[in-house]
C-alpha cells in the first residue's frame, strides 16, 4: 500500500532528523580517536614478556609463575587497548557557552545537553 504524501513527507523529514542528530551524536561523542602507538607498543611488550612468563611457568611446572605470566599478559592487552585520554581534534573546555557544576547529577547534565542541543546551540 503506498504512502500518502503527507505521509511521505513525515517519514523524509524523520529521516533527515535522525542523520542530522546521529551525526551530531558521533561529532560529539569523541569516539573517532587517534590511536595512541606508544600505550600500543608497550602493550605488546608486556603482553610478550607475559606469554614467555606464562609458557616458563608451564614448562617448569610452577603454577604462581604461570598465574602471574597470565595477569601480565592480561595487563598488557589492557594497556594497548586503552583508548587516548582526550580527543586531539576535539574543542577546547573552556570554549563552551554555559559550565557545567560538578554537583550537577547524571540526568540532570543530559538533560540540560539535550535542551542547548534542541535550542541550536553546539555541544
Amino acid at each position: 500500500m503506498p504512502l500518502s504524501e503527507n505521509e511521505q513527507r513525515l517519514l523524509d523529514e524523520m529521516e533527515r532528523n535522525l542523520y542530522k542528530n546521529e551525526a551530531d551524536v558521533m561529532s560529539t561523542s569523541g569516539l573517532i580517536r587517534a590511536p595512541n602507538y606508544t600505550a600500543i607498543v608497550i602493550g605488546v611488550i608486556v603482553g610478550l614478556v607475559g606469554i614467555i612468563t606464562m609458557v616458563a611457568g608451564v614448562y617448569f611446572s610452577l603454577t604462581v609463575v604461570g598465574i602471574i605470566g597470565f595477569a601480565v599478559l592480561f595487563s598488557g592487552v589492557m594497556v594497548a587497548a586503552a583508548m587516548p585520554s582526550k580527543s586531539p581534534s576535539g574543542p577546547a573546555q573552556g570554549s563552551r557557552s554555559q559550565p557545567v557544576a560538578s554537583n550537577m547529577s547524571l540526568m540532570d547534565r543530559l538533560n540540560d545537553r539535550w535542551e542547548r542541543r534542541q535550542g541550536g546551540d553546539r555541544l
